[in-house]
């Protein structure tokens, strides 16, 4: 008899002949949900979902004959779903704020329907291969939604379903597999979360994941497809940097996974995305996103999963041949649910408490983004962005030295910048780009073939002026020579011109790439006219006093994106302001 053995917390022992490592299982009268973690002969570890309060040994425990897997199909987008993908809108209507024990709503809604367009190309006794794309619906206003025949999947096409409108449970199409049964293939289907989805082959095509950002654009790039880490102590700004990613990065898709974080905090967000306009379309930004809300009060194997429901149906959304950006917030969390669950486990702790595989963990979630070519042979990306709580902003902690391992770009945040109000806080010193070179060869080609040279430029003369201004702070700016000083000036124009970006200001919230670079290309033009003229013998209060340099930091507020033309004719102004002041030098007795 499968029954309930034992009890503790989120885990249960149970005897459970037959079962299989990572299904599904139903515990009790409440039938809650759970997954099998491991067994020994007739007996299963298996970890609840739901709070155990009033599970009892003797209880039945019923094995589901699946592992926990998302429904994908139309219908996602718009979307706010726990972190076992039930959705919360839904769950508050029927329920109110609380989400009752044991309650299983289907992520999809079984009654809207969807206007099918069927693939033309598409005739009964034609090969089915997995990724083939049996027709289209319009999931929202700026999305086409693909009905692709499943991973799993293949046959001769028997029967196509007409244009019309269907449900998700109904057949998109009938293929008769190798045996010779038929099969229905519905316009949605299950998949395991832990288990990547297939594709033919990864894709080393070149594109810069675009934020808008300068400090990220600019000096710390991401690819599409690439795995990137934002760490930093509470009150950095990691909320405000994602919404920016959220709101202004090129990508088609747009999935905000909460794990764990603080309830007030994912309040906000769930209340601030809908108000969100997308820049592209005009429209409402939840027409290309989803969120995944699991906070803190939660059952913590329920955080535990909540990263593998996101990442899988970001992979599905990569299968249409989209750009899908992931924002995980945040990975310290569901590492602190690794930890938990391996304690009740009476596994072997390591550092800080960690389980040992925690890095393998990391290492496996972040493997699952990439750029790749898709079993239907298009082109899709997923891009995967964690943040990092680190306690204290101790950056040395297992999960964020072990997290910077893994990703090619790492967004440090700084709490002393934060506090100085300078926003994003992003330490020039702390982060890093495996992808410059890489990103270099799109910027050199649309942008200017200077990019790289400037870039790399304009980071040296940060690190040379954070030298000088120790020096400063020990024994004054009496000690430094013209140059330092001037170089000190260079790095402020840098640092308030380029890096200092108000999410707030409707000038200045986006800056497309071509802007970024004329605003980079003037700080350091203005740095190399006051450099040549210190050489002339002009004094350097002269230059510091010039009224070009005040308004050579406040161009990026003056002048939108689409201003580019007036910017260089503004940056052509300030740099006559110092021939001129050479040539009054020069003529002067």
């Amino acid at each position: 008899m499968a029954e309930v053995l034992d009890i503790n917390g989120p885990l249960v022992l149970a005897r459970l002949p037959g079962v299989v490592n990572g299904e599904q299982v139903s515990l009790g009268k409440q039938r809650l949900m759970g997954e099998v973690l491991g067994r020994e002969d007739d007996r299963a570890v298996i970890q609840v979902y739901e709070s155990t309060e009033m599970l009892r040994p003797g209880d039945p425990v019923k094995p589901l004959g699946y592992p926990l897997s998302v429904e994908l199909g139309p219908g996602l987008l718009g979307q706010i779903f726990d972190g076992v993908q039930r959705p919360l809108e839904v769950i508050a209507r029927q329920s109110g704020d609380q989400i009752p024990r044991g309650l299983a709503v289907p992520a999809l809604d079984r009654e809207k329907t969807w206007h099918f367009t069927p693939n033309g190309e598409l005739k009964a006794g034609q090969r089915l291969d997995a990724g083939t794309c049996l027709g289209e619906v319009q999931e929202t206003e700026t999305i086409r939604h693909r009905i692709l025949v499943p991973p799993d999947a293949s046959g001769e096409l028997v029967e196509l379903a007409g244009e019309g409108d269907y449900r998700v449970t109904e057949a998109a199409a009938r293929c008769r597999s190798t045996g010779g049964g038929i099969k229905e293939l519905a316009f949605y289907h299950r998949w395991p979360v832990r288990r990547a989805r297939p594709y033919l082959a990864r894709d080393h095509a070149v594109e810069p994941l675009l934020t808008g950002q300068r400090i990220l654009d600019t000096f710390f790039p991401l690819l599409k497809g690439g795995r990137a880490a934002v760490p930093g102590p509470f009150g950095a700004g990691k909320t405000m940097v994602q919404q920016q990613i959220a709101r202004w990065a090129n990508a088609d898709i747009v999935l905000y996974v909460g794990c764990g974080e603080r309830g007030n905090e994912l309040v906000d967000i769930l209340e601030s995305f809908p108000e969100l306009i997308d820049p592209r379309s005009g429209r409402s930004l939840m027409e290309r996103t989803l969120l995944v809300a699991n906070t803190s009060n939660m059952p913590v194997v329920a955080r535990e999963a909540s990263i593998y429901v996101g990442v899988t149906i970001a992979e599905y959304y990569r299968d249409q041949g989209l750009d899908v950006v992931m924002v995980a917030d945040s990975t310290s969390r569901w590492a602190e649910a690794l930890r938990e669950v391996a304690g009740r486990l009476g596994q072997m702790p390591v550092e800080e408490g960690y389980p040992a595989y925690l890095a393998s963990r990391l290492a496996a979630f972040y493997e699952r983004a990439g750029r790749v070519r898709t079993l239907g042979d298009r082109r899709g990306s997923v891009t995967l962005i964690g943040a990092v709580s680190p306690p204290g902003g101790d950056f040395s902690e297992p999960v964020t030295s072990h997290t910077k391992e893994i990703v090619q770009t790492f967004w440090a945040l700084s709490k002393e910048l934060a506090d100085a109000r300078h926003y994003p806080a992003v330490s020039w010193t702390e982060s890093f780009s495996a992808y410059v070179d890489v990103a270099a060869r799109w910027w050199n080609q649309q942008i200017s073939p200077a990019w790289q040279s400037s870039r790399a430029e304009a980071l040296a003369l940060l690190s040379q002026a954070e030298e000088l201004s120790r020096i400063v702070n020990l024994v004054g700016p009496e000690a430094l020579s013209s140059e330092q000083r001037w170089q000190l000036e260079a790095a402020r124009l840098i640092r308030e011109g380029i890096l200092q970006q108000s999410a707030l200001d409707e000038v200045d919230s986006y800056c497309s790439p071509q802007k970024q670079f004329a605003l980079l290309d003037l700080m350091l033009s203005l740095f190399h006219a006051g450099r040549d003229l210190l050489k002339k013998g002009v004094p350097v209060q002269q230059l510091l006093a010039l009224p070009a340099l005040g308004k050579a930091r406040r161009a990026k507020n003056t002048y939108r994106s689409e201003e580019l033309e007036a910017l260089n004719q503004f940056a052509d102004e300030c740099r006559q302001a110092f021939t001129r002041l050479g040539a009054e030098y020069e003529a002067a007795p």
